[in-house]
């Protein structure tokens, strides 16, 4: 079972400028105690693809540059430790795709991948193209032609490097099987299924989240459970099906909540999150920033389904975010950088908020009072502002958000007030016994106070964000102590 204390997200290089090793050296010294788990990003072959790890070469393999998979072991042995299962697709470079380009319909690993031609046999209408979901602009499907001569439209979802696995047949089962078995021999403990949202695709349908596509996540789950491991779905959609995708999982990320606590701080309004904390999902994990951007669309409307924030508070967000970086965060997001994404502004949550420590923290405390295990990305760690400069060397807008430290770096970043203030704040959260018992959130306008209770031990956050003053108050029995969070940038 996870652990109910707050874990790391980070690539394993872009933290130490190193390796594995170096990432646990790190977790058993100066971040010792501070994380009950890290959440590994690719670590596979290779690190450094077109989608920094996401278009895996080979899957079951760990990048010989940062390790072994007895180093992933080594990691996991004392925290819990999480690792992506890429479920959609793999990269072009593979050496089953290449072999596919190579023989065309005569390759053993042709049924691997998956076709138009598989989902739409008789041919697809133009109506049927336009109504299928991409999070990203332009066609899914990518021509390739073939060393048998032919032209075949594969299928690809995110990027032309990212080619789509078919987990209907049995060569997709199998493959996905494989990295499944690897990972839970290697003290993997949780399975992060990745882009698992667009991995049913059925003709006449927006092929995103589907009744099938629910049920295979069921499936999926089950297995991992059955080989000891906790899933979590990573998927990016209006915050009804993320309470719908909770029942069918371990867990589900709450990406709803990043967007709501910059509207109520550029606001001074709380009800929109008080709603969503109402029905959040309980057995989900939180987070502000990741190695994506920061999710838009979890809190907006959807087609005819209200959301969270209107359409005019989801621009104002947008705008706000924008101007707090001093338009950085323009540079990097939808068509001004080759990373296109619809639903996301790339930008660290630090520049988001205008660089002010104290809604940092604010956000964070938020963060950690809300239902669910909290995540907290290692750029977010440290508060590390937007790198533009790598952001300008590689032209891909996740990059702003994706910067590559060292010892040096961290060493100065642990001796920033906003830096201990937040790891005060992860020491709270991860051993105050209330975070174990029953959540309550109350307020309304510019006033909330998010609350746990376990017997006579409680626990409580109470904001204002008018006047930007909070108070965190334990009680244990008759006992009773107040801490101002204005304390911990101290």
């Amino acid at each position: 079972m996870m652990k109910n204390k707050v874990q790391l997200i980070t690539y394993a290089d872009r933290i130490t400028g190193q390796n594995i090793g170096a990432l646990t050296t790190l977790l058993n010294g100066p971040l010792k105690g501070v994380f009950g788990g890290v959440h590994l990003l690719p670590f596979y072959n290779p690190i450094d693809g077109s989608d920094a790890g996401f278009d895996p070469i080979d899957h079951s393999e760990v990048d010989s540059r940062i390790g072994t998979w007895e180093d992933i072991q080594v990691l996991g042995k004392d925290l819990d430790l999480m690792a992506d299962l890429i479920v959609n697709h793999v990269s072009a470079q593979s050496f089953q795709f290449q072999d596919v380009l190579a023989k065309g319909k005569q390759s053993e690993f042709w049924d691997l991948f998956l076709t138009k031609d598989d989902v739409f046999p008789n041919g697809m209408s133009e109506a049927e193209q336009k109504a299928i979901y991409r999070p990203r602009p332009g066609s899914c499907f990518t021509p390739m032609k073939c060393g048998d001569g032919k032209t075949y439209d594969f299928w690809t979802t995110f990027t032309d490097n990212q080619i789509d696995i078919n987990v209907k047949v049995e060569a997709g089962v199998a493959y996905l099987n494989n990295v499944l078995t690897k990972f839970s021999a290697n003290n993997v403990n949780i399975i992060r299924l990745d882009a698992a949202g667009y991995a049913i695709k059925q003709a006449g349908t927006n092929c995103f989240m589907l009744d099938e596509t629910f049920g295979y996540l069921d499936n999926l789950s089950k297995q991992a459970n059955d080989l000891g491991m906790e899933t979590i779905a990573e998927i990016h959609s209006h915050y009804q099906t993320q309470v719908e995708v909770a029942k069918r999982v371990n867990m589900v990320y709450d990406f709803a909540l990043p967007p709501l606590i910059l509207h109520s701080l550029f606001n001074n309004d709380v009800d929109a999150l008080l709603k969503w904390l109402q029905i959040s999902p309980r057995n989900c994990l939180t987070v502000l920033d990741t190695h994506d951007g920061i999710g838009i669309i979890d809190a907006g409307p959807m087609g005819d389904k209200p959301g969270l924030l209107n359409a005019h508070q989801i621009d104002n967000l947008v705008e706000t975010m924008h101007a707090n970086s001093n338009n950085q965060s323009r540079q990097a997001t939808g068509a001004a950088a080759s990373n296109v994404d619809l639903y996301q502004v790339n930008c660290t949550y630090y520049n988001a908020l205008g660089a002010k420590d104290f809604d940092y923290l604010l956000s964070r405390a938020i963060q950690f009072f809300a239902p669910g295990v909290p995540q907290v990305y290692y750029g977010g760690l440290f508060a590390c502002e937007n790198d533009m400069e790598l952001l300008a060397n590689t032209n891909v807008g996740r990059d702003i958000n994706r910067p590559y430290l060292d010892a040096n770096i961290i060493d100065k970043a642990l001796n920033k007030p906003v830096v201990k203030g937040l790891i005060e704040l992860i020491k709270i959260r991860n051993s105050h016994p209330a975070f174990a018992g029953e959540f309550s959130a109350q307020g309304e306008g510019s006033m909330c106070c998010l609350s746990w209770q376990l017997d006579e031990q409680t626990i409580s956050l109470t904001v204002d964000f008018k006047l930007r003053h909070a108070l965190i108050t334990q009680i244990n029995g008759d006992e009773e102590t107040t801490i101002n969070l204005n304390s911990f940038l101290a």
